[in-house]
């Protein structure tokens, strides 16, 4: 399912931004710190929305959506600029696991969801370190199986959006607590896949 594979379609539509952050002299840790930043106003919109107003999720989810992009823009940026390397990669991949965290915890704390957030972000940490841990040992980064951090962006601003709408429960979870619940159970599945993946290939 991942998205991750169409990463490579979308670098003309990134251009435009690409050019902004030049224009106005950013980098691309510069980008990345905004993105975390961008990651921290969608959790706690999510965290406050159940008790002060449903809305603050669809604030949450475009928080969330300009989060996703900047972490592409940067990318583009230090590859225009020549400025990438090791370190940038480094900082790049822990404000990602940072931004994971932060959102999943904003939503698991919006609906008192903690047991079920605890899973959904383990899942979530296991699916990408297994990507990265592939490439540690020899192999290409992994991207592949059910649900990458693409496909998790764009699940959580569709249901952001929804939720600002759709107060009422389903089976006793709203439906922000069903996507943790699928957070939680693909996440460590996905890692699983990775990791037969991997261990295939090695």
């Amino acid at each position: 399912m991942t998205l991750d594979r169409f990463r490579p379609a979308v670098k003309g539509v990134l251009a435009p931004s690409v050019s902004l952050a030049k224009r106005v002299g950013l980098t691309p840790n510069g980008v990345s710190v905004i993105a975390l930043l961008l990651a921290l106003v969608g959790a706690a919109a999510f965290a406050l929305a159940p008790s002060r107003d449903p809305l603050l999720y669809v604030g949450g989810a475009v928080a969330v959506a300009l989060n996703g992009w900047l972490d592409l823009v940067d990318g583009e940026l230090a590859r225009e600029t020549g400025t990438g390397g090791p370190a940038g990669d480094l900082l790049d991949h822990v404000i990602d696991r940072y931004a994971d965290i932060v959102v999943i915890a904003g939503l698991a704390a919006g609906i008192e969801a903690y047991a079920i957030g605890m899973a959904a972000v383990t899942g979530v940490l296991m699916t990408s370190y297994l990507g990265t841990q592939a490439q540690a040992v020899g192999l290409d980064r992994v991207y592949g199986g059910l649900v990458g951090r693409a496909d998790r962006l764009a699940l959580v601003v569709a249901v952001g959006v929804v939720a600002g709408f759709v107060t009422q429960s389903f089976s006793g979870l709203t439906v922000v607590g069903w996507l943790l619940v699928f957070f939680a159970v693909v996440g460590h599945f996905t890692a699983l896949q990775r990791f037969y993946y991997a261990m295939k290939a090695l």
